[in-house]
Formats: structure tokens, sequence, C-alpha cells
């Protein structure tokens, strides 16, 4: 079961023995960091609850895999954000809803991605319907941000972790599912287990290279031309902490290949971690970025090797 879902071995596991084993819940929380599949395991799931198949769940041939994979099956709802928040209006339509009973089977399925995003009134209402569920019901909630959600809802969830996707899992999906091949070990290190992150990555790769371009250069131009050359990461302030992530990932392996430099390319990263603080603590955006270059450039023209 969940054949076509890459990795999280364990959780197919546990959610396969619940179908088989008649044993489905209520209600499950998938935690976890964007972009390695909690969703698509989470409408695989609910397709499988869904499926009238007696033998491989799911079948995929059914009238209700059939009706799910073009979006049609009446018993599956997904909630998303309106805007930036899932509202508490949302919610109250799920519960009206929820009060009708499935239609030619035992279940009713709502999928609410990016709980973390539920404003707190809207959470607040959930959670009576997490109290006291109908029996038809399973609600499958999906975060990545654990913290943002009420303690109150979690209890009342089973809770499952999702490991990041390891680099090997990542280059198969990448290759078999959306046709990317050539992906270098920087490349799978920078997107840290998530193919959203490498999608996003790929699709800006032009971005991503000018910044590979600036450390080819940080040692052969004065600093006046190498910022000059760092117009990338002043114009794409949505992409900001991407970038910074990447520019990490880059000092790592500078770390790796020039090891009596290694100290320089530390104190490097701590300089692109303290420019995060300042971006998250809202600091002007332009001397944030002039403090990143400046700062790098220096720390890795500096005579010798300095120390942490």
């Amino acid at each position: 079961m969940f054949e076509n879902i890459v990795g999280h071995e364990e959780i197919k596991k546990v959610l396969s023995n619940a179908i088989n084993n008649n044993g489905i819940l209520h209600s499950y929380l998938f935690i976890g960091e964007e972009g390695i599949g909690k969703k698509e395991l989470a409408k695989e799931f609910s397709k499988a609850i869904l499926c009238t198949s007696e033998e491989d769940r799911p079948c995929d041939i059914c009238k209700a895999c059939r009706e799910f994979n073009t979006n049609n099956n009446i018993n599956f709802s997904a909630i998303n954000e309106e805007g930036s928040a899932i509202k508490i209006d949302q919610i109250r339509n799920m519960q009206n809803k929820i009060a009708e009973k499935p239609m030619n089977s035992n279940y009713k399925i709502y999928l609410i991605n990016d709980v973390e995003l539920m404003t707190q009134e809207a959470q607040n209402c959930l959670l009576k319907t997490l109290e006291e569920p109908p029996e038809y019901i399973v609600i499958i909630l999906i975060t990545s941000n654990e913290n943002k959600v009420l303690n109150t809802i979690k209890s009342r969830c089973l809770k499952l972790y999702f490991n990041n996707l390891t680099n090997e899992e990542v280059k198969n999906i990448l290759e078999n599912k959306f046709g990317i091949e050539n992906t270098g070990n920087s490349f799978l290190t920078a997107v840290g287990g998530s193919i959203k992150k490498a999608l996003l990555i790929k699709e800006k790769s032009s971005e991503y290279e000018q910044i590979d371009k600036l450390f080819d250069i940080i040692k052969k131009e004065n600093l006046v031309n190498f910022i000059n050359s760092a117009s990338i990461l002043y114009e794409n302030k949505d992409d900001i902490y991407n970038f910074l992530d990447y520019i990490n990932i880059l000092l790592e392996n500078k770390m790796k290949e020039d090891t009596y430099s290694a100290s320089k390319y530390a104190n490097c990263i701590f300089i692109v971690e303290e420019v995060k603080k300042r971006l998250r603590a809202n600091s002007n955006y332009d001397m944030s970025i002039d403090y990143l270059l400046m700062n790098i450039w220096k720390e890795i023209n500096s005579e010798g090797s300095s120390r942490y």
C-alpha cells in the first residue's frame, strides 16, 4: 500500500495497518517540514479509506477512486488558507457539512492543510468537532509548525512525525516524477529533503547560479565590485531566506574543500545567521544585505586563518 509515495515507511505501515485492521481513527495530525510528502500521503490515505475494493487499496479502479482522482468524490474535502489564513467561517462551513452523512460510503474525510495558518478562533471552533466527531468522520490535519497548533487539538489527534526525505529519495522523485536529472550533491543538500524547495530552486535556477558566481569571484574582486555583483540579493526580498540557506550550503562545501580556511567559512555561516536574525527583527533590508556582503567579503579576504 502507498507504493507510489517515496519514503516515510514507518508512517505508511501505521496507516496501512489502520485500513487493513479497521482501525481508522477520527483525527490525525501530520507533522513535518514543508514539501516532504505529507499532503500527498494524506490524500492517498484518504483515497484508500474511501476505496471500495476488498483487496489492494487504493485500487484506482473503483468508482470512489476514479472520482477521487478527478476531484469529484463528494466524501472528501480539502480546506486551504484563504488569503493568508484559515478562518473561522471555513471551519463553520465544514461543521455544517459534517452533519450530513456520507453518500455511498462509511466515511467522510476532511483534510486541513497548513493548520498553523488557522486563526485562534478557527482552531477553537475546530476543537468542538474533534471533541465529539460523528462516527463516520475522519479529519486529517497537516502542519509544518506544530508549535502554532493548540495543545488541546494535538491531544485529540494521532500525531505522526515525518522525517525529511534523504538525498537519494529526493533524487528519485525528481527524476521519476518531474523528469529533473543531473542533480548534484550541493543542490540536494540545499533542498534539505524538501521536494517543494527542490522545485523552487530549479524554477529559479538562474538566480541560484548568480549566487554560485558570487563565491567564485569573492577572492578576485574588490569589495565594491563584489557588492555590485550581488543585485540578486537586493532584488529578491521574498526569497531571501531560501537564498541565505543556500549560501550556508555553499559555505559548508567550501569548508570541506579548503580545510586551511575552514574557520573563515564557519565564521561566514555565523554572519549569515546573524543576518537572518536581523531580518526577522525587521531591520532595514538593504542595510542587512550590506552587512552580509561586507562582512563575508572581509572574512574571506582577511590575512591568515581566523578562529572561532
